[in-house]
């Protein structure tokens, strides 16, 4: 029987796990506008609500790139944290010039990773699908449910390097191989599935470094099967989501 797996809960006290953002703000306060490639229903209304009721002294609005500049306020500040895993330069690109075209002043911040929480969430997704042992210190097992895992991304051979530091910090956490692979397009997840078996991992998994908007919802399961690979669902409306949402916007309060 398989334990249950716990999401990480919120770290009160100082240190590096203090609050991101202040427990309370000025009226003027910056808004925090989400920004979602696509659609701004589903998966990224579901961050923007769990940013919300962890941040309830934020104003924070939820948007779809391609209606930013309507939704920037034209009497205040405003942070703009785009709702991706990594600098897509085609995104990055569209909410620059959504904001020059506003007049607004607004801030961008980077992406959302790399970041250790990023590996923390997908650790965790690996681990509800069976894929991962739910915590380190069971590390002591000598048994894994995988061999190997195949870090997945989409955007091509760029992606896959931007999300090479979460690829390193999701190895440490599991003490297994893990490379990064793009899910739909070259270097493809067939060629990292060759390479891990040929140093010797037979039972891979795929852990999709995806929020879930970012493309179709079929394309890890179709990467899955083309790799004899389980896979485990994208990160979604993890609660290491939001908070890195609230660290991308605290950290241009601090500046």
């Amino acid at each position: 029987m398989s334990l249950p797996v716990r999401e990480r809960s919120p770290r009160p006290g100082g240190g590096r796990h203090r609050r991101p953002v202040p427990t309370s703000l000025p009226p003027d306060a910056p808004v925090l506008v989400l920004a979602a490639p696509g659609s701004a229903s589903g998966v990224a209304a579901e961050i923007a609500a769990v940013v919300r009721m962890d941040n309830p002294q934020i104003e924070v609005r939820l948007t779809a790139v391609d209606t930013l500049a309507e939704s920037l306020p034209a009497d205040r500040q405003a942070v703009v944290v785009p709702l991706v895993t990594w600098d897509d330069p085609i995104v990055l690109a569209e909410i620059n010039k959504a904001v020059a075209a506003s007049g607004s002043g607004a801030t961008v911040t980077e992406a959302l990773g790399p970041h250790p929480l990023l590996a923390e969430a997908l650790h965790i997704r690996l681990a509800e699908r069976g894929l991962a042992r739910a915590d380190r210190v069971r590390l002591l097992n000598v048994y894994s449910p995988v061999d190997g895992v195949i870090l997945g991304t989409v955007g091509g051979e760029r992606a896959v390097h931007a999300v090479q530091p979460t690829a390193v910090l999701l190895a440490s956490r599991l003490t297994l191989p893990v490379i990064a692979a793009s899910l739909d397009s070259e270097p493809g997840v067939p060629l990292a599935a060759e390479r891990l078996r040929a140093a010797g991992a037979e039972r891979l998994a795929i852990a999709p470094c995806l929020i879930g908007h970012e493309a179709p919802a079929d394309v890890v399961e179709k990467a899955a099967g083309q790799a004899g690979a389980g896979h485990a669902e994208p990160l979604g409306a993890h609660s290491a989501i939001a908070e890195l949402v609230a660290r991308a916007y605290g950290s241009q309060l601090a500046t």
